[in-house]
């Protein structure tokens, strides 16, 4: 077993696929990411993720925490709360949060995610 480096630099040759039209607000975002990680239960996993400007439609179901490495992002919770972040800034989205994703520039994010499996 060995610990897993993440590295700084973009994605090598990403696979960039669009957000769902459905989930679009504005612009035409796209975004790729590459799973570095997933824990032996397969409820955690780990990575990089790119994505471009643009808006779009979130609801999470597992908690993810971040950090971003590159760009700048607003996002606005169903309920109406704005918040801003930028590279170097780390947080967390707690599973249940619904709202608006809005990269303000090109994005790139180490990620963590905790998704709870059914019992």
């Amino acid at each position: 077993m060995r610990i897993i480096p993440f590295p700084a630099e973009p994605l090598e040759n990403p696979e960039w696929t669009e957000v769902a039209p459905e989930k679009t607000i504005s612009g035409a975002p796209q975004a790729a990411y590459k799973i570095l990680h997933t824990g032996k239960s397969g409820d955690f996993s780990a990575g990089i993720y790119e994505c471009t400007a643009g808006k779009w439609k979130v609801s999470y179901t597992e908690d993810e925490f971040c950090t971003l490495i590159e760009g700048r992002l607003r996002m606005t919770s169903d309920a109406g709360e704005v918040q801003e972040f930028q590279a170097p800034d780390s947080f967390v989205i707690p599973s249940g949060y619904a709202g608006v994703w809005e990269p303000l520039t090109k994005l790139r994010k180490f990620f963590a995610i905790h998704e709870k499996t059914a019992v």
